[in-house]
């Protein structure tokens, strides 16, 4: 059996769990759909019954993002059980080196 959907006894859509929007919801009560993005946490927008899209906080999209400043890279590296293989790489004709008098 479906519900209404927010009341409506004229929408045959099933409701979506909490916390899950149809994407014409979304974008017809955003407002709403920012709200509860801070107050409750993440919102799962679906297409077509898929879920498609997750809307965060931004604060929460930076933790996740991470800072980039290339520590995971080095720590990588220095985690190889290959680090001390010596690279030799060619010089590069695309950026050539020129001296520099100091």
């Amino acid at each position: 059996m479906t519900k209404p959907v927010d009341g409506n006894p004229s929408s045959k859509r099933p409701a979506l769990p909490y916390g899950r929007w149809q994407l014409e919801d979304a974008k017809a009560r955003f407002s709403e759909l920012a709200r509860r993005v801070l107050s409750d946490g993440p919102q799962h927008v679906t297409v077509h019954g898929r879920d498609e899209f997750v809307v965060i906080a931004a604060t929460e999209f930076r933790r996740l993002q991470g800072e980039q400043t290339g520590q995971a890279l080095v720590d990588a590296l220095q985690a190889s059980p290959h680090r001390d293989i010596d690279l030799m790489l060619a010089p590069s004709e695309n950026s050539p080196v020129r001296a520099v008098k100091f």
